[in-house]
């Protein structure tokens, strides 16, 4: 469950969206009521503002988010990486689908990148960081790969405040999913562990301190969807040389 921790976690987290990656699409659309991909086109836009070069989505899922980064101007090049044989396999055919020649989809570790250092000109992650055994070393390693200057992006579900809003949201998200999940899935489990998840998971603040503490700068957040989601960005700062003047 949501408590596991370590290894522990990631063997639970990993068997549950195996089950679950064929619903995966359509379970998104009917539980944010389609909105999910309006966030991940606002990911994707703010990811590559001003930027050109490879873009890299980590914990990628079916690819809804590599295939916006493919989109945007400046991007020449996407990697869609997933730790899930299940999940790279049907974004493989969506993006022979969509003819999607310029994103490359990989089996790989969020918190081992098999990159270089300063790879790519951003990286993303749309929902996936609270699934993760270690939160701060994902942050980290795709903190690594982006390039002085690049950005690092990140989509996630988050705590909501007390009030009215928190209180029916809790309550469909307590009660409603896990009931849609059992009829669409066939998987009550994996849909009480998806609020359970984000009912454990960072603030919006202490996320942004994560990324404060992974180097980058001008860290920001905005929240989306009535506040049930956070959109975080920072900065990795370019390389000053010794007459202060900026290089990459």
């Amino acid at each position: 469950m949501a408590e596991l921790t370590g290894p522990a976690r990631q063997r639970y987290v990993a068997d549950l969206f195996a089950r679950i990656s064929g619903h995966y699409d359509l379970m998104n659309d009917v539980i944010t009521l389609g909105m999910h991909r309006g966030w991940k086109r606002r990911t994707a836009a703010l990811a590559t503002q001003a930027l050109q070069g490879p873009a890299l989505d980590v914990s990628t899922g079916t690819g809804d988010l590599a295939f916006q980064l493919a989109r945007r101007p400046g991007v020449n090049s996407t990697v869609g990486l997933d730790l899930l044989p299940e999940m790279i396999a049907l974004a493989q055919g969506r993006a022979i689908r969509k003819k999607a020649d310029t994103v490359r989809l990989m089996l790989g570790d969020a918190l081992s990148l098999p990159f270089p250092n300063g790879t790519f000109a951003c990286a993303t992650a749309g929902f996936s960081l609270r699934n993760m055994p270690d939160v701060r070393q994902a942050v980290g390693e795709m903190a690594r790969v982006v390039q002085p200057g690049g950005r690092v992006a990140l989509l996630e579900l988050s705590p909501m405040e007390t009030g009215v809003k928190a209180r029916l949201f809790r309550l469909y998200f307590h009660g409603v999913v896990p009931l849609v999940g059992n009829l669409i899935a066939r998987d009550r489990a994996a849909y009480t562990y998806l609020p359970q998840s984000v009912d454990r998971f960072y603030d919006a603040n202490e996320l942004a301190t994560m990324l404060r503490e992974a180097g980058l700068e001008n860290v920001g957040y905005r929240r989306l969807g009535f506040g049930t989601v956070c959109l975080h960005w920072g900065d990795k700062p370019l390389i000053r040389s010794g007459d202060g003047n900026s290089t990459l």
